[in-house]
């Protein structure tokens, strides 16, 4: 297995993710990727929403460990706050899978680009299980 963090930037009742192609049914997903060698999970965070988005964070409170047991993949999402940069300033290549927007998405819009109710309870509740191990992704509404 291999770890990925994720970062949950949200802001005036809206998320910031990704429109690019990914292993599911969405095209919008939480930017973040592969904790590298050498690599703490806060500079991967760091390194990853600056690469992935254009905006710089400061990484805040451990929000869920999830499993993806089908792609080996082990979640770890934090909660993120933005510090400067520009939304959108993505760095070119970075990413595998080219990036078509980066978007502050009102929470009511999640449902219709394929986000569970449930994940949008917990983005509007604050994650009150934070720090939980919430077993498959499925779990937390993804």
């Amino acid at each position: 297995m291999h770890t990925r963090v994720t970062g949950i930037v949200i802001e005036d009742d809206r998320i910031l993710l990704l429109d690019q192609d990914t292993d599911g049914p969405r095209s919008y997903s939480l930017p973040g990727g592969k904790v590298e060698d050498g690599e703490t999970l806060e500079q991967a965070l760091i390194r990853e929403m600056r690469e992935e988005t254009g905006v710089d964070v400061e990484v805040g409170r451990l929000l869920y460990l999830c499993d993806n047991v089908a792609a080996h993949v082990v979640h770890i999402t934090f909660e993120a706050r933005r510090v400067g940069g520009q939304v959108g300033a993505i760095t070119e290549g970075a990413d595998t899978r080219p990036i078509r927007e980066v978007a502050f998405v009102p929470l009511g819009d999640l449902p219709g680009l394929g986000f569970s109710e449930k994940f949008v309870k917990l983005c509007r509740d604050g994650f009150p299980d934070f720090g939980s191990y919430m077993g498959p992704k499925s779990a937390i509404g993804l």
